[in-house]
């Protein structure tokens, strides 16, 4: 976590932070097409997680759980795109905000076969 100057500073990050980081830093590995919605229902109603585009984050004091909803490209190889989603996300969520990440969680929730943005 970020060390205060004080015994008495705090320092305190929004979960929204934590989101931006984690869509960002997801839609920066390539074979990730975008991020997909976040499957309903009552469960998700009663946890009371922050979610954001694609992502739903459980905070537990200084460590995070990350789930991570994207959709690929369909010549992607999806273990090596899973792979390299849990680091980017796990190694973007230690050096910007200090926290411990407990769990990246990645579900592939659907496959692209258009061109990808670079190719057109």
């Amino acid at each position: 976590m970020i060390a205060p100057r004080n015994p008495n500073d705090r320092v305190t990050v929004a979960p929204e932070v934590l989101l931006t980081i984690a869509r960002l830093s997801t839609l920066r590995v390539e074979g990730v097409a975008r991020m997909s919605m976040i499957p309903g229902g009552v469960d998700r109603l009663w946890k009371r997680t922050p979610t954001a585009e694609g992502v739903q984050i459980l905070v537990d004091g200084h460590s995070v759980t990350v789930d991570l909803f994207i959709v690929t490209y369909a010549d992607a190889n999806m273990q090596e795109v899973s792979h390299a989603v849990q680091r980017e996300v796990a190694r973007a969520i230690r050096q910007i905000v200090g926290m411990e990440v407990r769990a990246v969680n990645v579900h592939i929730d659907d496959v692209v076969f258009e061109p990808r943005a670079e190719e057109q």
